[in-house]
């Protein structure tokens, strides 16, 4: 089945240095960019983490530290990278909880804009666990009926992931070929941020999801204890949660300002 868009929509997938979303970092990108009229580009660069790869990501991968070591800096990369996923939706395996906050903690440390909030973000792992709990070579072999080869390098994984959406809208007539459609319906929660520090609560309020505050409404606690957005800030949290709660803090001042001039 061909996927129906509106506009064009980017399979990617990372290999990284390890798990950490704050810590780790991009070693590999894969992007196959799907447009509306059914035209395909791939785009595949290695990148030098300036950091050593884990044990355990060159074991999986088979990416070690030499074959990175002339490589360009995500830095090098990251306006090619944007510009080539400007105007696209998302999707990945599992990339709503790893490869989306990792690709928005290396854009951050750039300075590079790449605004995630206008985007849909399809993650095909979540629709594959709703319907058949497996993972990415058993999703292959269960839809397509082939055998994954090169599994873990991003060029095989993001092209399977392509494949593997394609199959479930043939099988699932209750998945409907829309993008907008397919986001919702592979979206685990009401995350504010990719981390799940901040999410939405039943009326759409941004709360905290953790610590003493959890449940409690973020601007509400700002105002109680305006000392909590300053631990929050020098602490281990993502970048990309800093973002959103400083966002969050901005709109409050904006709403006092607003209201000193009614």
């Amino acid at each position: 089945m061909n996927l129906k868009l509106k506009r064009p929509l980017a399979f990617f997938d990372l290999e990284s240095t390890g798990l950490n979303v704050v810590s780790d970092r991009i070693v590999e990108i894969a992007i196959l960019k799907v447009h509306p009229d059914g035209k395909e580009e791939l785009y595949r660069k290695l990148i030098n983490p300036t950091i050593p790869m884990s044990k355990e990501a060159s074991a999986i991968t088979g990416i070690k530290d030499e074959d990175l070591k002339d490589m360009p800096l995500f830095k090098d990369l990251a306006k090619e990278i944007a510009h080539f996923l400007d105007n696209c939706d998302l999707a990945g395996f599992n990339s709503n909880k790893f490869d989306l906050p990792l690709l928005a903690e290396e854009f951050l440390r750039t300075d590079v804009d790449f605004d995630m909030s206008k985007r849909k973000m399809i993650d095909v792992q979540v629709i594959f666990h709703k319907k058949e709990q497996r993972t990415l070579s058993a999703a292959y072999q269960f839809y397509c009926e082939k055998e994954l080869e090169n599994a873990h390098s991003a060029d095989a994984d993001t092209i399977a992931t392509f494949e593997v959406l394609k199959a479930q809208l043939d099988k699932y007539d209750d998945i409907e070929n829309d993008v907008e459609k397919l986001a919702n319906f592979s979206s685990h929660n009401n995350n504010v941020d990719f981390a799940g520090r901040i999410v939405k609560n039943g009326k759409g309020e941004p709360v905290f999801n953790f610590g003493k505050y959890k449940g409690k409404i973020v601007t509400e606690v700002l105002k109680k204890d305006p000392a909590y957005y300053g631990w929050m800030m020098n602490a281990d949290f993502p970048l990309y949660t800093k973002k959103i709660l400083t966002k969050i803090k901005l709109s409050m001042s904006n709403m006092l300002k607003g209201g000193l001039f009614e």
